[in-house]
């Protein structure tokens, strides 16, 4: 959703509030693609404080389908995302690469909240998603869900490196 931020230039310490919706039904990025299965409206509220600079203040609440980092069963994450940013509109695109400044959800005079949210998102990323603590994972050989059944397969997990040395204390076994 575009949100149009001229009536708020206007004049110094003008503000708008607004509940926007999030139109964006997954989450693309490189490491996949992630469903979003409930997102409540996003609350802005973005004030002039003053030499054409805005203060974006903002929340939003959604819940993502991510799948388990041990078992690739699917989970569902809540995220809490705080937005709290300041854009100098009196800069131009070219200034802001230039400044190393990526307002890349500043399109004109209109604000991406989809876009806004995307970064948002990106940078809030969790580093690891299990769907419990005690999440046992799956079975390195045949692939089954060690949460669910066992298996009968070799669970030794050795070094690669350490081959050699396991081949000779078989040896010594056979003897």
């Amino acid at each position: 959703m575009l949100i149009n931020l001229t009536e708020v230039l206007t004049r110094d310490g003008k503000k708008l509030k607004s509940d926007a919706p999030l139109e964006m039904e997954a989450f693309e990025s490189k490491l996949g693609s992630f469903p979003i299965c409930r997102k409540d409206p996003v609350h802005l509220e973005i004030t002039n404080t003053g030499n054409r600079v805005l203060h974006v203040e903002g929340k939003a609440e959604l819940e993502l389908v991510i799948p388990c980092d041990r078992c690739l069963e699917d989970v569902h994450y809540a995220m809490v995302l705080e937005v709290d940013k300041e854009i100098d509109m009196k800069q131009s695109s070219e200034d802001r690469i230039k400044a190393l400044d990526e307002h890349y959800y500043i399109d004109g005079y209109n604000l991406d909240v989809d876009k806004l949210l995307y970064g948002e998102i990106l940078v809030n990323w969790p580093l690891r998603v299990l769907c419990r603590k005690d999440c046992k994972g799956i079975c390195n050989v045949c692939g089954v869900n060690l949460n669910h059944e066992t298996c009968d397969c070799e669970s030794t997990d050795l070094d690669p490196r350490m081959a050699k040395i396991r081949d000779i204390f078989s040896k010594f076994k056979e003897v």
